[in-house]
């Protein structure tokens, strides 16, 4: 790198030419990757298809995204970075971006934000200048550089200040998909995202803290810092629903990240195709981790022990294992608790064992071939099946849902009886394919999967508004990275099912991840200071003892409450709201949609559904409350809040989604509405 001397005149024209001469860089890396010829270094058709699909992703992750600034901000170090400072190591320059970019002789033009050497971006303070001369921000208008805006951190005499194009970059109207937050990341996020691949995370964030960016760029960073070790495991970005994952999907391909994949709980699950629906009853219930121990009995009750003696006939000579002997195999296998499925296959090979012993005893040397022979015998073969018969995950949570006495049996000491006829099925079954399986059910039929056969651990796994799983669920996920991370994101002020996380404590545990740290991030960068000051009146009702958001944005937003008399008075504040820049984002209770939806088609103005990308012809986007979670718009029109409320099964459900529905604008809200608003507004 160069060393930090700025050109007196230009320095503006110099950060451009900077920008031209990097992109360029950057071209002639991906022209490099495509001419590749890897006719004469594959050794068959199969490592010839590994390759061209590894050169492919890497031609995409240096494409260059004309609206999005290659570079975003600049250091300027005293010293080389480690280097003996009592040397007088004459400092460099670093641009810090989205990836790293070199020239034709391999030195850096641009440092990937996630290299050590980027950190004292984010981190150093004029109290802590972490070696750092001078801090450079830009600002861009799409691709183009227009500004820049520098901290002088080792300067004594220049007062710490907030940085003014940060304020702006944090409260860009926003159009089209969540975006990154490489040049905003604060301090504390920062320290998040950087912690290390061996510990889980959970972050407890209010509205607008940047809990889903830092774990989207938690990601990220582990696929820097452990490329080679995830590539093999895998990492899983969980969400919500379809919308949420469609509104984040470009965050990780924008920071050069192609391999990530993203699911729903529901897809996690999907052995069995879900066309009922539980009452809120059953549903807690079959959330409750307690189901797995009813499962595990379930699925055990099918070992039987022996009666007979099993005789292996080979040639001339009869072999016989006495049931007492099988018995005790049994027995052993079933303390050392490995799966059910890992001990029936175990179970042919340890008869077939003792029958070796007998043939070493009478003089004979079998070998390894001969004790897979006798395994595979037919009298083998036909006591394991009597013993220990095959399971089948989907038939027995439908035997448990449909027979009363087996659920008795198997539930005894662990679901009351009245807790017991809440889950069972009020109509016989005929078979696993006819049945109307639920979401839970479905979670329970995972469950006894994995008590069968262990379910693949992935490496990292982002489970985003986690505190609306139920046990169960959170067991499901924690299959997926038994032997791997997590990051839990999350707001328990926000939960809004029956089953809704109580501590972040207990949800780790449900995890299989009880030495998890819990970290909270209080500081709000998206929500305006008067919106999530009204909303924050509902914590006390909802979520008692939890911090409040402090918005630390300058702009106060734009904030009203406006009594209206009919829906066409909605659907005039949304065409006021849509004469600003940014989107909009219409609000209300799931019974009210329809209606308003009529009302905006009568006036002729478009809108999208949730997750479908807003363009700058159709900015205004209808969102039924029990959809909006994980969702911003610059500008909300929230319709009658008291709807929203009583739309939920219990007041503090309903009081939990109003809090997410006041809580979606970025700039500007307006609450309208035509009865009373609830009295815990104020």
């Amino acid at each position: 790198m160069s060393t930090p001397v700025d050109d007196p005149l230009d320095p503006l024209q110099r950060e451009r030419s900077h920008l031209a001469s990097s992109r360029a860089a950057l071209r002639a890396m991906r022209e490099d990757v495509e001419s590749l010829d890897i006719r004469d270094v594959t050794a068959n058709w199969v490592n010839a298809e590994v390759l061209a699909r590894q050169i492919d992703e890497r031609i995409k992750a240096l494409a260059d995204l004309s609206d999005t600034p290659l570079f975003f901000g600049r250091l300027d170090y005293l010293h080389a970075p480690g280097a003996d400072r009592a040397e007088g190591a004459e400092g460099e320059r670093f641009y810090i971006g989205r990836r790293h970019v070199h020239d034709a002789e391999g030195d850096p033009m641009v440092i990937d934000w996630r290299a050590p050497v980027s950190q004292p971006f984010y981190r150093a303070s004029k109290k802590d200048p972490l070696d750092i001369a001078l801090r450079r921000r830009f600002g861009y208008t799409g691709g183009d550089l227009t500004a820049y805006e520098d901290e002088h951190l080792s300067d004594p005499a220049e007062a710490a200040r907030t940085s003014k194009l940060l304020q702006q970059e944090i409260e860009r109207p926003r159009v089209g998909p969540m975006r990154d937050i490489v040049a905003t990341i604060q301090p504390e996020q920062d320290e998040i995202v950087r912690s290390g691949l061996g510990g889980t995370v959970c972050v407890q964030g209010g509205p607008g803290t940047g809990k889903t960016a830092v774990g989207l760029h938690r990601v990220a960073y582990l696929l820097y810092a452990h490329r080679e070790r995830l590539a093999r495991t895998g990492t899983l970005v969980i969400g919500p629903n379809k919308s949420f994952l469609h509104y984040i999907e470009q965050v990780l391909p924008a920071l050069g990240e192609l391999t990530v994949r993203q699911a729903t709980v529901d897809d996690l699950v999907a052995h069995v195709e879900v066309r009922g629906t539980d009452d809120t009853a059953a549903a807690v219930i079959k959330g409750d981790a307690r189901m797995a121990e009813v499962l595990r009995r379930a699925v055990y009750a099918q070992v039987s022990m022996p009666t007979e003696a099993v005789v292996v006939v080979r040639g001339s000579r009869r072999w016989r294992v006495p049931a007492y002997e099988v018995e005790e195999i049994v027995r052993e296998l079933l303390t050392r608790e490995i799966r059910y499925g890992a001990a029936r296959e175990a179970l042919p090979q340890r008869i077939a064992h003792a029958v070796l012993v007998q043939m070493e005893r009478s003089g004979e040397a079998p070998d390894d071939r001969v004790q897979d022979a006798v395994a595979r015998n037919s009298a083998v073969k036909a006591a394991v099946k009597a013993i220990w018969p095959p399971a089948d995950p989907a038939k027995l949570v439908l035997r448990l849902l449909t027979d009363a006495d087996f659920l008795a049996e198997h539930a005894a000491g662990v679901l009351s009886e009245d807790e017991q006829k809440t889950i069972l099925w009020a109509k016989p079954v005929r078979s696993v394919k006819s049945a109307k399986w639920s979401a839970a059910d479905a979670v329970l039929i995972d469950e006894a999967q994995d008590i069968v056969a262990r379910t693949p651990s992935l490496g990292h796994v982002v489970l985003d508004e986690a505190q609306d799983l139920s046990p169960m669920q959170y067991r499901a996920v924690g299959r997926r990275c038994t032997t791997g991370s997590a990051t839990v994101l999350g707001d328990l002020a926000q939960g809004t099912t029956p089953w809704a996380t109580r501590s972040w404590d207990e949800a780790l545990a449900h995890l299989g991840k009880s030495d998890g740290v819990v970290e909270e991030l209080t500081a709000g960068f998206r929500v305006p200071t008067d919106v999530i000051t009204y909303a924050s009146r509902l914590l006390p009702h909802i979520a008692p003892g939890l911090t409040p958001v402090a918005s630390i944005r300058e702009n106060p937003g734009f904030f009203e409450i406006r009594a209206v008399s009919s829906t066409a008075e909605v659907v005039a504040a949304c065409v006021e709201l849509l004469g600003k820049e940014g989107s909009v984002g219409l609000i209300a209770a799931d019974a009210r949609v329809p209606g308003l939806a009529e009302a905006l088609a009568e006036a002729g103005i478009g809108y999208l559904a949730p997750g479908e990308e807003t363009t700058e012809q159709t900015r205004l986007t209808l969102v039924p409350a029990s959809l909006a979670k994980g969702l911003e718009y610059d500008y909300v029109v929230l319709d009658e809040p008291a709807a929203v409320v009583d739309g939920e099964p219990d007041e503090r459900t309903g009081l939990r989604r109003l809090y997410v529905a006041l809580t979606r604008a970025v700039s500007g809200l307006v609450v309208a509405h035509g009865g009373l608003l609830p009295e815990q507004l104020g």
